[in-house]
């Protein structure tokens, strides 16, 4: 019994080494191809319309009912204590540094990244990327330097959407609804909001964009066994985004507020 266990952990651990090794192989290839092939422009706009315009409505209403909920609750507990206006400082800051980029990648990993990997499957069973080899086209350079170059520009702007709206959201419903000063709740956000804040969240949104895309693209080109294997691939790609999404924002959040500490302009 002892055995059998240390054998399954042992090939658990060397399946997941194997896997990673398999994702940053992946994403050196990509980086490779960027600088050293010419880029599709027409496939790379593309993918900036497909991930970015088309994702603006999910992430809106996200950071929209998010900052809303988020200075309700924050009002509740605030109110006990006296400081209301407090609620701005407390749902901007949150909203920039966690709740903006974290939702914001959980929500594109399961609209875009199921379908890349849906899509790059679907090619993999069908023999598409052998008939691309055959043609002298490298499938990296067709199918995953576009979508990494466009969720790479994509991901920031859609976290600073989802920023703004969740604010904007916020004060609505805190002044509007619950009756907090304007003017003090917008005082205390302006006040406690740095630029730092916004920095880190630009930057975890960019880092997670890495993660989907290389996790997505990587189980598109691993997809076996026709329709179920793409199927298989496309569930795998959504949970393990989202599991290398929040496992990674830990560190992130460690490592960026050492970069950027308090008092940072």
């Amino acid at each position: 019994m002892i055995v059998r266990f240390f054998n399954m952990l042992g090939g658990a651990t060397l399946s997941f080494f194997q896997y990673l090794g398999e994702v940053v192989v992946l994403a050196a290839d990509t980086f490779r191809s960027i600088f050293m092939h010419k880029l599709r422009w027409k496939l790379f706009l593309n993918q900036v319309v497909e991930i970015g315009l088309l994702s603006q409505l999910v992430v809106v209403i996200t950071g929209g009912f998010t900052g809303a909920v988020f200075a309700a609750q924050a009002y509740f507990q605030f109110n006990k204590l006296g400081i209301g206006s407090g609620v701005g400082a407390v749902v901007s800051v949150s909203l920039c540094r966690e709740l903006g980029p974290v939702l914001t990648a959980l929500m594109v990993t399961g609209r875009v990244g199921a379908a890349m990997s849906a899509e790059i499957g679907t090619m993999k069973v069908t023999e598409q990327i052998d008939a691309l080899r055959a043609l002298a086209v490298y499938p990296v350079d067709y199918l995953v330097v576009p979508r990494a170059l466009a969720m790479m520009l994509s991901m920031p702007l859609l976290v600073a959407e989802c920023i703004g709206f969740g604010m904007v959201a916020g004060y609505f419903v805190a002044v509007q609804l619950l009756e907090i000063d304007g003017a003090y709740y917008v005082a205390n956000m302006v006040r406690w909001t740095q630029m730092r804040d916004l920095i880190i969240g630009l930057t975890k949104g960019f880092c997670f964009a890495l993660l989907i895309v290389f996790i997505s693209c990587h189980k598109g080109l691993t997809a076996r066994e026709g329709a179920v294997g793409v199927g298989r691939a496309t569930t795998e790609a959504v949970v393990n985004s989202s599991l290398a999404v929040l496992i990674c924002n830990f560190f992130l959040t460690m490592f960026l507020n050492i970069i950027f500490p308090a008092g940072y302009q």
